[in-house]
């Protein structure tokens, strides 16, 4: 596994000359679908190649290749590339772990709104991912039933003009920013005119994946919003913050965006509190305030990543007590039918 120590930018592994010239959609397109092709540009061993092709028949394997060079040739322990390596584990069944985890089938009043919690609401803008995490919750969500045409886009704003109670609209999906700039503008142009709404906030993954995706539009336009613009990565291990994902974040971060971090805890990926440690103090050296440490939601094809409570609890306690406050992640939980996320209390460290 390559170790980062440096919180420097020079010290971090930039994305690849070849992808850099290229625009966030042809990257998009050029994703890494085929195990083959994954396994050779990776060297890995053929030996696993029957694995994949067999767990990627029910999810498909999907990397961006500006991602792909961020991990470590050869390496099948590396912690990038296991959050997207089909494995057999995925096809076992395991008592608990669901097709909808989260019961959000219960809270998706119409097509592309999820309403859980009070003051917010959460829409799908796209069923699209620029990369497949195999212990994605929404990895069964039935994307084809929640598409928003033009016809179901007015329908959202229908709904919200009825729920006054409404201050904030959380982009989602799959991952909002799959969508086209100029469909988001339009969504944004249209949201601005209810005089309900005070802040937006995108959470999204593929900024991390495709750095190209914070185009110079979609940062000036973000800018201008009368909403207060809250955008929330998803990075699991510091090994994903790359140079060129910190160079598209800095027009933000001197915008006034606010950036945040939500992390999901994975076994052999960010089960230790030297990798956890060293993510909250790289997010920070870029600009990114750590939000939530999430427990895993069990899933169906993911119990191979979930970790007990008990020793997500330790984690958290290890890194209270090696961090200032302001750089220790909230650990949750996401509970079926609570009004709010879970927060679960750290256990006391002793660092000796």
């Amino acid at each position: 596994m390559i170790q980062r120590t440096d919180a420097t930018v020079q010290a971090l592994t930039p994305i690849k000359t070849t992808e850099i010239n290229k625009n966030w959609q042809q990257a998009l397109a050029e994703s890494i679908t085929d195990p083959e092709q994954l396994i050779q540009l990776l060297q890995l061993p053929p030996s696993i190649l029957p694995q994949l092709q067999r767990a990627g028949e029910s999810f498909q394997l999907r990397v961006p290749r500006p991602f792909l060079d961020l991990m470590e040739p050869g390496n099948l322990n590396d912690p990038l590339l296991l959050q997207v390596l089909p494995q057999a584990q995925e096809l076992l069944s395991q008592p608990g772990y669901l097709r909808d985890p989260l019961q959000e089938a219960n809270h998706n009043p119409q097509r592309g709104i999820i309403h859980k919690y009070h003051g917010r609401v959460l829409l799908t803008l796209s069923g699209a991912c620029a990369v497949n995490c195999r212990y994605c919750f929404r990895r069964h969500f039935p994307y084809q039933d929640n598409q928003l045409g033009s016809e179901q886009w007015q329908q959202v704003l229908d709904y919200l003009r009825q729920h006054p109670e409404v201050q904030e609209v959380i982009f989602s999906g799959g991952d909002p920013l799959a969508t086209p700039d100029n469909r988001i503008f339009k969504m944004l142009d249209d949201l601005e005119q209810l005089p309900q709404l005070r802040r937006l906030r995108i959470h999204s993954r593929l900024p991390v994946v495709i750095p190209q995706r914070l185009t110079d539009a979609l940062s000036q336009r973000l800018q201008q919003s009368r909403l207060q613009v809250v955008l929330v990565l998803h990075i699991n291990h510091s090994n994903e913050i790359s140079v060129a994902l910190q160079q598209q974040l800095q027009p933000l971060q001197r915008g006034g965006i606010t950036l945040l971090n939500q992390s999901v805890l994975l076994k052999g990926v960010n089960d230790n509190s030297d990798t956890l440690v060293h993510l909250s103090e790289q997010l920070f050296a870029s600009g990114i305030l750590p939000y939530y440490l999430y427990l895993l939601d069990p899933v169906e094809g993911a119990a191979h990543f979930d970790l007990d409570e008990t020793r997500a609890r330790l984690l958290a306690g290890q890194m209270a007590a090696r961090l200032p406050g302001y750089l220790v992640p909230k650990l949750a939980r996401d509970i079926p039918g609570k009004a709010a996320k879970t927060q679960i209390l750290p256990l006391e460290a002793d660092l000796g």
